[in-house]
């Protein structure tokens, strides 16, 4: 015989309206995720410049006496750096790789036409059931070259929309990370002060003001070191192509943007190198097979010398992470947001790390 569970009012609307809370705030996260993300960018962004802001702020107090507005000045001064080096990025690499791409695919007929080996590719063809392999596979070519130039206006005029939501959403990031820079730090101290007001809670409020400063210092730290070996990645890539382009006679205009394009794709954790020296083989081999072949060798022999030896010795044990949590990071930081994901896993696998570490702490504050 079945038992019959009494419950009382109050208790029947607690129960609903603690699931109605749950379903709003779910639905509060799913409407303003694209907020939350902008948000969490730009603190990011701001915790990353937080030791170029440090030595900024130390040289201007110590070299030019502004001991009143001096962290202010840094702050401004150190995001200015940043963005200007990130627009330089744009403007130098954006337009080379456009005429790249526009010069192959307008000489991809000619280039086709001009191959030697047509002799063996129509034997091919006549062996599957095509006749004139060759006249089938120029008209491809040529077709597929008109239809792209032909689209290009459809496409900039269908892609208005998304590239003004992309520079709205940048736009936004980049004004936040700019207050959070200036107002952060005084934001968060007022925090502590209203959290340690009563006695009985300073213990604690000291524990989650370390245990915060530390996971602040290694996303910090782990952004420092990542831009650092970038710098270091793009001068070698740089210098590869400049001394290539004397060699094979193509534009040595192309080692600086090169070069800037790998620094700044390194900064994609684990699959940006990959990323960059795709891309720089695939425009040299629109100048130079031969030279973009070289390239790639050389490449594939300094990046085992960067990652094995310049990196490790860079960034040493910062974040004291084993590969396979490193890895599995950037596994789940992808699925679940993508490329930024993957670019945050990676501290955030150090904050939890710190949390672990700080737990005895948290236990008996």
């Amino acid at each position: 015989m079945g038992k019959q569970i009494e419950v009382d009012t109050r208790t029947f609307i607690r129960f609903w309206l603690v699931l109605l809370g749950i379903g709003l705030i779910i639905l509060f996260l799913y409407k303003a995720l694209t907020g939350l993300i902008i948000i969490g960018i730009s603190i990011f962004l701001a915790l990353a410049l937080k030791p170029l802001v440090s030595k900024l702020n130390n040289f201007l107090g110590k070299h030019f006496g502004m001991e009143k507005n001096h962290k202010t000045a840094s702050a401004v001064i150190a995001y200015s750096i940043i963005v200007t080096i990130l627009v330089t990025v744009v403007i130098i690499v954006g337009p080379v790789v456009v005429n790249e791409t526009a010069k192959f695919v307008q000489n991809l007929p000619n280039t086709i036409q001009d191959f030697n080996g047509w002799d063996g590719i129509n034997n091919f063809g006549k062996g599957i059931g095509i006749d004139n392999l060759q006249t089938q596979i120029l008209e491809g070519a040529t077709s597929l070259s008109k239809n792209i130039f032909g689209n290009i206006g459809n496409t900039v005029v269908t892609s208005i929309s998304t590239i003004a939501d992309i520079l709205t959403k940048g736009v936004l990031i980049l004004i936040l990370t700019l207050l959070f820079l200036l107002e952060g730090p005084g934001i968060m101290e007022h925090f502590w002060k209203s959290l340690s007001a009563r006695k009985e809670d300073a213990r604690g409020v000291s524990v989650a003001k370390h245990i915060f400063n530390r996971m602040s210092n290694v996303v910090s730290t782990y952004v420092s070191h990542q831009a650092l070996v970038a710098l270091i990645d793009g001068l070698s890539v740089a210098l590869f192509v400049f001394i290539l382009s004397l060699i094979f006679n193509f534009s040595a205009g192309l080692a600086i943007p090169m070069g800037l394009m790998a620094a700044l794709f390194y900064l994609i954790p684990m699959f940006g190198q990959i990323i960059s020296v795709c891309l720089v083989v695939v425009i040299l081999a629109i100048s130079s097979p031969v030279a973009a072949i070289i390239f790639a060798l050389v490449y594939i022999i300094y990046a085992q010398i960067e990652n094995n030896v310049i990196a490790p010795k860079i960034q040493g044990s910062a974040l004291k992470l084993p590969a396979v949590v490193i890895l599995g990071s950037m596994i789940i930081g992808m699925y679940m947001f993508g490329l930024l994901g993957a670019i945050i896993a990676i501290p955030i696998a150090g904050c939890i790390r710190v949390l672990i570490e700080e737990y005895p702490k948290i236990k008996s504050a």
